[in-house]
């Protein structure tokens, strides 16, 4: 009974990870850095953080690297890392940290779809299992829809008693974003969340084949993909200050997010993706937005509004 509790434990520990990896990179995004460099630190972090964990646990693994792993492992870094981590962080610049978790609550619908076109999930409308999750699916997706584009009344709730200085600074700093800006934004992160439930399929895929060295596979991904956004950098970019950090919320973001959201994060999604699934492991993703819900709220200043209350509750 303990050991089937693991992959739950594990995911709810994922998304309070996932959920201050909203917030920090939103305060960092906020100060004007760019989100290519963000990702690429964040990557190259995360591979250094399991390279030792991954000779450590794996070094006796039977696991051998062929050809085919490595090129499986190479479309992970496209689309788990490079692919979904530019288009997020791309469109987290341009809204808050609770719209991006809402419209990553369309994660498990996506993930589904993809699953079952592919023959991974079974559906049997007919069955209660089956019904359950066509109709879970059509939720995700509506309560997704609600708050980008419907606010609601501002509710009146009382201030935050949380002051952090590096929170002010940025919310202070931030460029006001227009209409059409945020509607981009809200795209991307839609896109991002595709290439993320693709990403769960390709795991699913390698699990499935008998490569099962999450470690050894996160790494090399990690490291692929800062390689790939170091480059994206600098074609666009194209100014090395933009890679300089100091002793600030630069600094604390690429650190976090590179150990939690995606060294440790990615690792441990892998492994529950071997054990249940890649339907299961996307399933968690509305536990995101409570989270930053409040944090946004206590920290970041964001504004309540009746929306944010409606896609909670959905």
């Amino acid at each position: 009974m303990g050991r089937e509790c693991l992959p739950t434990i594990a995911m709810v520990l994922v998304q309070l990870g996932f959920a201050g990896m909203n917030v920090l990179s939103k305060l960092a995004l906020d100060t004007g850095m760019s989100p290519y460099v963000l990702i690429s630190y964040r990557n190259l972090i995360a591979g250094v953080f399991l390279a030792p964990l991954a000779y450590y646990f794996e070094r006796r693994s039977e696991m051998v690297i062929t050809k085919k792993v490595l090129l499986q492992i190479f479309f992970s870094s496209i689309f788990g890392a490079t692919l979904n981590q530019v288009l997020y962080f791309v469109g987290l610049k341009t809204t808050t940290a609770t719209v991006a978790c809402a419209l990553s609550n369309t994660l498990p619908a996506l993930t589904f779809v993809m699953a079952a076109v592919l023959k991974m999930e079974t559906v049997r409308l007919r069955t209660y299992s089956g019904f359950a999750k066509v109709f879970g699916t059509a939720v995700c997706v509506g309560g997704s829809m609600v708050m980008p584009f419907y606010h609601g009344p501002l509710l009146k709730v009382w201030a935050s008693p949380l002051h952090w200085r590096y929170a002010e600074h940025a919310t202070n700093t931030a460029a006001p974003t227009t209409g059409s800006a945020a509607v981009v934004g809200d795209v991307l992160i839609i896109l991002s969340c595709a290439a993320w439930a693709i990403w769960f399929i390709i795991q699913r895929k390698m699990s499935t084949e008998g490569y099962s060295a999450p470690y050894t596979s996160t790494t090399i991904m990690s490291l692929m993909a800062g390689v790939q956004c170091a480059g994206i950098s600098a074609a666009l970019d194209r100014n090395l200050a933009v890679w300089k950090l100091g002793l600030d919320i630069r600094l604390y973001s690429v650190l976090y997010i590179g150990i939690v959201g995606s060294g440790i994060a990615f690792a441990v999604m892998s492994w529950c993706i071997q054990s249940r699934g890649p339907l299961f492991v996307s399933m968690f993703s509305p536990l995101m937005l409570v989270v930053v819900a409040i944090v946004g709220w206590a920290i970041l200043e964001e504004k309540i509004h009746l929306g944010t209350y409606v896609v909670v509750l959905y």
